[in-house]
């Protein structure tokens, strides 16, 4: 029996970034974490400990650093530039991904800000000739208060959730969406369209499932965005149920819940043009 190498990568997670732009009165914050994988020719460092292929997770962290001070821009910029310079630059390094999370600040005033809702994202990946580049946002919290209902599901002996015709429907989104091409987008643009449009379809959708939910979102974005090919969502059931206040000698019309943390349901699906390029590295 012969045994041998796989796939393997490395690199530097959650390299933290805040930089501060002064150029006026009227500051600006970008506030990023900062993943690097890398892959190539590195047999020699698992087999024989040889490192002289290595470009070390510290560099990878130095390197984030010191291009920042040239300036983030938008995410996916920021992420092709650290990808093409790892592989470019270190002759065993074959391919790149660079993940980068955005924690969002609203202003308050010229240099003063809070935290606002959901973190925006980019995959970067680069195999020395192409890149591919996924957008997306997590950790957006969203909450219908009506329009939602689950019924006519199967049941067996175990089922004991009853049907409902109208229930509080709230999920925390993640989305990520692929781009045709890493060269012709708007990030801002693509960025606000993509997460608007899947606010709204929320919104919108009279709901007989979360499934249906889910697909709604992905299609609105690929029927407005002509940038977008893919959107992948994933959609926990953030469950609201109704407290039984009977026993108090009162009654409950709809109005007070317990919100559950866990368990709970977790809806995952992918929407895409029936025309989508391949995917190559893009979710690598």
């Amino acid at each position: 029996m012969g045994i041998v190498l796989g796939d393997n990568r490395y690199g530097k997670a959650e390299t933290r970034l805040v930089r501060v732009d002064r150029g006026t009165d009227r500051h600006t914050i970008t506030d990023l974490n900062v993943t690097t994988t890398l892959a190539g020719d590195l047999a020699a460092t698992h087999l024989t400990g040889d490192n002289s292929g290595v470009l070390p997770t510290d560099t990878q962290k130095n390197t984030v650093y010191a291009f920042a001070r040239d300036g983030v821009g938008q995410i996916e910029d920021f992420g092709l530039r650290l990808a093409r310079h790892f592989v470019d630059e270190t002759p065993t390094i074959h391919r790149a991904r660079v993940h980068i999370q955005q924690y969002t600040w609203d202003r308050l005033g010229h240099h003063s800000f809070s935290r606002g809702a959901g973190t925006r994202t980019a995959t970067v990946c680069y195999d020395g000739e192409q890149a591919w580049v996924v957008s997306g946002v997590e950790d957006l919290v969203v909450l219908n208060t009506t329009g939602s209902e689950f019924h006519g599901y199967h049941k067996d002996r175990y089922t004991t959730l009853p049907e409902t015709t109208d229930r509080i429907l709230a999920t925390a989104v993640t989305a990520r969406w692929r781009h045709v091409a890493a060269e012709r987008a708007d990030w801002a643009a693509s960025y606000a369209g993509s997460t608007r449009h899947l606010l709204a379809a929320f919104a919108d959708t009279h709901s007989l499932s979360l499934q249906q939910t889910l697909y709604a979102m992905g299609q609105r974005v690929l029927s407005t965005r002509d940038e977008v090919v893919e959107v992948r969502l994933a959609l926990p059931n953030k469950h609201h149920f109704l407290v039984d206040l009977a026993p108090f000698g009162l009654d409950n019309p709809g109005e007070v819940f317990y919100a559950a943390d866990r368990p709970y349901g977790l809806i995952e699906g992918t929407v895409l043009r029936d025309d989508a390029p391949p995917a190559g590295l893009a979710w690598w």
